[in-house]
């Protein structure tokens, strides 16, 4: 296939000047999943500029979501609102389109400007991962909108992609439910591959009690909660095998050097790669804080879950990825599709029998660091290439898988 008159014309006004534009204006604004006011800002400034599209822009409220603190007490955490567009929301076929406007730099996170590496790479903080993908996007639906549109679509931007979605997950379960297909706006790599499969994600705090007593005087009537979550660390780490992965991450509490310590909380993230591995993953969690627990005589209590169920790919996502590849090659864009360690929403679409592509954004590297970098090229053409997906997926559907 190549491109026809009709697709020439719908691409031909897409120019990097203005999405390189915005993203500079949007990577100069700090909005770190815990800046409120940052979020708060940026959710304005994408709301404002979302608006050229037809259909209804809101912000909806953030999910309540509890964290344990240092103390093992658990607390709600603030998150920033969400923003949501729907255009031609009575249309039989709908697609889903999605983003995040939230960082990992916090206010105080020294990374906070843009400078160029070269005359085509940018370095600065979210223009990767994803103001370049959501500045592309509009850009790119601004395009099919040129074009007599029939297709249905809703945009959805969250505030806490980057802590996993917990406030807004219920809201992508329920925007991605009858989709046709979702494109979601990661940034690429740098050569332009695509991320195929990925594993799940669960992030958890063991919150370990246990009896505090003098360390000189009677050391035997305490229990020790500091090495009863060490060893529990030591059981889940002992648990890694061929698709799962478990890291024990950090453990606070502890006490002063004469007493033994009644209070630790061991945090860790586990990586399944399919649904039998997080069943497996789940087991042995039950089984090791159970002998920790007689072992050491204390007691556990355990928050949290797999937020990311895994994402396999299903035939339906690969004919997806043809008709996007296809795209892709006719624009002069080839493509390679590949498995990656990470995760995103792309999980939680995948995990509602939505057929998603959640790589979509601008090509770019070493995010979540201050090399964070994005090749300002890509705009234009990734833009481009959200018009041609939209347009065939109007005209011809997701393939038969």
């Amino acid at each position: 296939m190549s491109l026809t008159v009709e697709e020439q014309g719908l691409i031909a006004p897409v120019e990097r000047a203005p999405i390189l534009a915005r993203t500079l204006e949007w990577a100069s604004i700090n909005s770190g999943t815990g800046n409120l006011e940052g979020l708060a800002a940026m959710a304005g400034y994408l709301a404002d500029a979302f608006a050229q599209l037809p259909g209804e822009v809101r912000l909806v409220d953030a999910a309540p979501v509890e964290k344990v603190d240092g103390r093992g007490q658990l607390h709600e955490v603030g998150h920033g609102r969400h923003l949501v567009l729907s255009v031609r929301p009575a249309a039989e076929r709908r697609v889903i389109l999605t983003g995040h406007m939230d960082t990992v730099y916090s206010r105080e996170h020294p990374f906070q400007t843009c400078a160029w590496l070269d005359g085509d790479t940018l370095n600065g903080p979210g223009t990767a991962d994803m103001k370049g993908g959501l500045s592309l996007m509009l850009a790119g639906l601004a395009a099919y909108e040129q074009d007599a549109p029939t297709l249905g679509y809703d945009v959805l931007i969250n505030s806490d992609e980057e802590t996993g979605s917990l406030s807004s997950a219920a809201l992508i379960a329920q925007m991605a439910q009858g989709k046709l297909a979702a494109l979601t706006y990661e940034p690429a790599l740098p050569d332009g591959s695509m991320a195929r499969a990925r594993p799940g994600s669960g992030n958890y705090s063991a919150v370990v009690k246990g009896r505090s007593a003098h360390a000189g005087r009677n050391p035997q009537d305490g229990r020790n909660a500091l090495v009863a979550a060490s060893d529990l660390a030591m059981r889940l780490a002992a648990g890694v095998r061929e698709g799962l992965s478990i890291n024990p991450a950090r453990i606070e509490g502890g006490a002063p050097n004469n007493t033994v310590p009644d209070l630790a909380i061991l945090h860790f993230n586990l990586r399944p790669r399919t649904p039998a591995l997080a069943e497996i993953a789940g087991a042995l969690i039950d089984e090791a804080v159970a002998a920790v627990s007689a072992a050491h005589e204390v007691q556990i209590h355990l928050h949290g879950h797999v937020s990311r169920p895994p994402k396999p790919i299903t035939p339906r996502t690969e004919a997806l990825f043809g008709l996007v590849s296809q795209a892709a090659t006719d624009l002069g864009q080839p493509m390679r599709w590949q498995d990656t360690g990470g995760v995103c929403d792309g999980n939680n679409i995948a995990a509602c029998g939505v057929p998603v592509l959640d790589t979509m954004g601008a090509l770019g590297g070493s995010i979540h660091s201050a090399q964070e970098f994005m090749i300002a090229s890509s705009l234009d053409a990734r833009a481009r290439l959200t018009a041609l997906v939209m347009h065939r997926l109007d005209r011809y559907g997701v393939p038969p898988a």
